[in-house]
């Protein structure tokens, strides 16, 4: 049958695919609406496993608060290159994985994954599509879901930079400044755990090599290399643990302190950083 140019607008509209794409679609279809959009869907398919090696560098990080600001979700939705995360149709998917993900209340990735989205479409069918759309691949890199006494949230102006923050003990002190100078603490120094007894074994046991390593090469007795690495690992601590930082904005100060000097038993619960790229 002959494919009309309204034929085709219909389709584009339908799927938001390239106008080449809808008629090439709708003649394999010989005009079947729903035979093109599922020849559409299977050549997203088709893409998406072509470029499912390929790196994601580029995309966006969203967060959502809750109005009780007691929960913080966070998305980073990536794809390969700079111009497809400024196409209009990225940044929708993002939005609406980041409303599915209130909706839900997903409890991590693999749940968020698992979910259908407000048209009652599987979340991943969405994405396959996109990416049949727009040529790349796109990935869900990361989704935290974070609960608190009070959440505080930080994005990047690069929008591929998020951080969330969980504080307790608060008793009524207004976290907007201190909640943000924390937020952006973690984005600029990238703390591996909040305090020490949150490193995992596996980094521990690496910096004590590296540490006997280099007390080695200094030409140190062997009998002193343990003690060195420990120092060295004390440092380590100091430098990528949160709580033991020094302040930014004021190294005489560690967070810690930060946090006491603000109001007496103000903690930290729990903090994500997550970055698209590097």
């Amino acid at each position: 049958m002959a494919i009309t140019a309204q034929d085709v607008n219909k389709l584009r509209q339908m799927t938001g695919a390239g106008m080449m794409d809808c008629k090439k679609a709708l003649t394999e279809a010989d005009g079947d609406f729903d035979k093109a959009v599922d020849i559409l869907r299977k050549q997203g398919q088709k893409v998406a496993a072509k470029r499912a090696d390929n790196a994601t560098s580029e995309g966006a990080v969203l967060i959502s608060i809750s109005e009780d600001g007691t929960n913080g979700k966070l998305i980073a939705l990536a794809c390969e290159t700079e111009p497809v995360s400024n196409v209009e149709d990225f940044k929708n998917l993002a939005q609406s994985i980041l409303d599915t993900a209130v909706a839900t209340n997903a409890a991590d990735k693999e749940a968020l994954l698992a979910s259908n989205m407000a048209d009652g479409r599987p979340l991943t069918e969405h994405i396959v599509d996109l990416v049949g759309k727009l040529g790349e691949k796109l990935d869900v890199i990361a989704y935290e879901n974070l609960t608190a006494e009070q959440v505080v949230a930080y994005t990047h102006s690069t929008g591929k930079l998020g951080v969330l923050v969980g504080f307790a003990g608060a008793n009524g002190t207004d976290l907007t400044e201190i909640g943000k100078d924390v937020a952006m603490q973690i984005a600029a120094m990238k703390p591996v755990a909040l305090d020490k007894d949150g490193v995992d074994a596996a980094t521990m046991e690496r910096e004590i090599e590296i540490g006997k390593d280099q007390a080695r090469a200094e030409g140190k007795p062997e009998a002193m290399l343990e003690k060195i690495a420990l120092g060295k690992l004390n440092k380590f601590y100091r430098e990528n643990t949160l709580l033991n930082q020094d302040f930014v904005k004021d190294s005489s100060l560690t967070i810690r302190q930060l946090l006491e000097k603000t109001s007496k038993g103000l903690a930290i619960t729990a903090f994500k950083r997550i970055v698209i790229g590097s």
